[in-house]
């Protein structure tokens, strides 16, 4: 073998070395981004994406919370409930598409952010709503439930940041879970929400919000 080709070789093994273990790196990355259930984008991962969503004045946040999940849990089991999770996380995914982000902030608790390009989304999260409350393929017809939403448009609040509108979309969806109305929107009815929202009505007087920050 002449010598210049064995020096290209020698080079050549050192970079395709770099490059598959770059590769795995980057592919071990995903995966720890990625809730392993759901496959939706973890805390860190939906803040990053979000942060960047929010920049657009046409930015929606929407909190979902499954009605009535431990109850699913306790009477058909954990399998049962597991596929419930799955199936509003597929089905939120197909809802927002490539130019929002959904993500599994924990339990049976979602938040998305999407833009609403023709100012229809209330309309949109409407079907949605529906969507969310079907019976699950291939699971007993009776594992179902119905998914309590609420949003606010960024532009309502310019000076809020995520944290402070994932807060305003947490308080609408324990007003639209405590009216049984399916869907609520953050500054309609917001002194109900504050009063009887989740923070009141689940953990006493507190009023801290989410557990979700803003990355850097």
């Amino acid at each position: 073998m002449s010598t210049p080709v064995t020096v290209l070789l020698s080079a050549l093994a050192p970079a395709v070395g770099w490059a598959v273990h770059a590769w795995r790196m980057r592919a071990r990355l995903n995966t720890a981004r990625r809730d392993p259930l759901t496959g939706l984008v973890t805390r860190d991962g939906f803040t990053r994406r979000a942060t960047t969503l929010l920049k657009d004045p046409r930015a929606v946040v929407v909190l979902a919370d499954v009605d009535r999940f431990k109850q699913i849990n306790d009477t058909h089991g954990h399998a049962a409930g597991d596929a419930l999770l799955k199936a509003t996380a597929d089905r939120l995914t197909h809802y927002v598409h490539d130019s929002g982000v959904a993500g599994r902030l924990g339990g049976d608790e979602f938040a998305a952010v999407v833009i609403d390009d023709h100012g229809t989304v209330g309309d949109l999260l409407a079907v949605l709503h529906g969507v969310l409350a079907r019976s699950v393929e291939g699971q007993d017809p009776a594992v179902r439930t119905t998914v309590s939403l609420g949003w606010v448009r960024a532009a309502d609040f310019p000076d809020d940041d995520l944290s402070g509108l994932l807060r305003r979309a947490d308080e609408a969806m324990y007003t639209a879970k405590q009216a049984r109305g399916g869907m609520h929107r953050a500054g309609f009815g917001w002194l109900f929400a504050t009063i009887t929202g989740r923070r009141a009505g689940r953990i006493g007087d507190r009023t801290d919000a989410p557990a979700v920050g803003v990355a850097a």
